[in-house]
């Protein structure tokens, strides 16, 4: 009973993680500025690898190697910030017409 539980969350997880990668990569190909397009793929990364990650540690054997599992994620959680600031900021300081993009209202 127990290993069908395990095996119906790393399921849900799995698909949890899917769907906001995909939702990433859909972003990326329709959104035409370039600020939407960082926060879809930030978005996208961040939450798919957590959830991916999540599964494949439900689904580990054992404590040490779901811990194993998480440093990466880690990493990629402090890196992918920094690269969409980095990416953001890029295009400020360098597109001379930002103001056509922006919702005046």
């Amino acid at each position: 009973m127990g290993e069908w539980i395990r095996f119906w969350v790393t399921a849900v997880l799995l698909i949890a993680g899917l769907v906001y990668l995909v939702a990433g990569v859909v972003g990326n190909c329709r959104f035409r500025y370039v600020m939407n397009r960082v926060h879809a793929a930030g978005l996208g990364d961040t939450m798919g690898l957590f959830f991916t990650a999540a599964a494949l540690a439900v689904s580990a054997d054992g404590a040490a190697l779901g811990i194993r599992l998480f440093l990466p994620l880690v990493f990629l959680w402090i890196t992918s910030p920094v690269s969409s600031h980095f990416l953001s900021q890029i295009e400020y300081f360098t597109q001379k017409n930002l103001f056509r993009h922006m919702d005046r209202r």
